[in-house]
């Protein structure tokens, strides 16, 4: 970065056991033409991966190229998006072109963690500026909202008995059959909207029954009286917390009824997570995007709560709930991500520079 002409500064966090890399282009300050006036530009990527999972037919570190992609670990999820805003500040820098406000890159570690790398910064007041873009990959689709994400544990308590008299039994295992995909047909309650209804998902992920407390499997003639599952919920600006496990309780309630005796514990497990984003549509830097894509590509681009984007995570929500800032959440493809042989396509990872080409001149110059 350095190397360029970039301020490059690396930042210790987690007891300088992590670092975050900040560089900063500055603007000359001068007004902009006419009535416009220049607004500072903050791009957000994190450079931390998923695990390696099974099934790559290549070396996922060895960022392999051909004709139409680019493959690697985590060139989707979201290293194709970092490369991509520093690909186009070093080519308007090479250009002689020079912005009037400031143009800020951040490259985070621990996004995947809640997004603890991007608290930092916030916390340690290394970032702030007029608009963000956020590259989480969403196949180049401007993304104005996504969810905010809570993960609950459900334990239900049944009756055993051996197999031969089950009909005098509650089976845990049985109600976590019936619970489970009204758990993941859900809706909550209090959207503010169809739009932020749409944020709103659940999918339970995690399912053990056997026997006591501590889930004995050696006995399974028994009928299962532990059930012990887990789950995620997305819900939208607006929703809460509190409201959403409500909902799950309620539901949990109703679900049992038709298990005479079966009892449930609910709670919520409590870890860093990532605050819901919104924007308007008709944002200054959405409608600078928009304006971008349709230019390089000659068609109008995808703009709104768009799936499956809306249901993930990013720290455009911590830079959205901790320092109020306008943005937008936008990356190269999203159809490859976290899965074996992650890939990006090639025409995508080019357009998309392009992209942000047109975006820092039109907001920062």
């Amino acid at each position: 970065m350095r190397n360029i002409g970039l301020e490059s500064e690396l930042i210790p966090f987690d007891g300088g056991r992590r670092q975050n890399a900040l560089d900063v282009w500055r603007g000359r300050g001068s007004p902009g033409q006419g009535s416009r006036t220049p607004k500072s530009l903050l791009f957000n990527g994190h450079l931390d991966t998923n695990p390696v999972s099974e099934g790559w037919t290549i070396d996922p570190w060895e960022g392999k190229i051909d004709d139409n992609f680019i493959y690697g670990i985590g060139v989707s999820n979201m290293k194709s998006g970092c490369a991509a805003y520093f690909c186009a500040v070093k080519t308007l820098m090479a250009s002689g072109w020079t912005p009037r406000a400031d143009v800020i890159l951040t490259y985070v570690v621990g996004e995947l963690q809640g997004g603890v790398s991007t608290v930092a910064l916030i916390e340690q007041g290394k970032i702030n500026a007029d608009y963000f873009i956020n590259c989480e990959p969403s196949d180049i689709r401007a993304v104005t909202m996504h969810a905010e994400a809570l993960t609950f544990e459900i334990v239900l308590k049944g009756i055993t008995r051996h197999m031969s008299a089950r009909e005098e039994a509650q089976d845990a295992i049985m109600a976590a059959c019936r619970l489970i995909p009204e758990l993941n047909a859900m809706k909550f309650r209090r959207a503010k909207s169809k739009d932020h209804e749409k944020c709103n998902r659940c999918q339970v992920g995690i399912v053990h029954g056997a026997l006591g407390k501590d889930l004995a499997e050696w006995r399974p003639p028994q009928v299962a009286d532990i059930c012990k599952s887990a789950g995620s919920a997305r819900y939208a600006p607006g929703q809460t917390q509190e409201g959403v496990m409500e909902d799950i309780r309620m539901l949990i309630e109703k679900c049992l009824e038709g298990f005479p005796g079966m009892t449930f514990e609910l709670k919520q497990r409590f870890e860093p997570t990532l605050p819901a984003f919104e924007v308007s549509p008709k944002s200054k830097l959405v409608e600078s995007l928009n304006e971008a894509y349709a230019k390089i590509r000659g068609r109008e681009q995808p703009t709104g709560v768009l799936a499956p984007t809306c249901f993930y995570g990013s720290d455009a929500g911590h830079l959205y709930k901790s320092l109020g800032m306008e943005g937008i959440v936008c990356g190269p493809r999203g159809k490859y991500n976290t899965r074996p042989d992650e890939a990006v396509d090639i025409p995508d990872y080019l357009d998309y520079i392009q992209m942000f080409i047109r975006v820092i001149v039109d907001v920062c110059g």
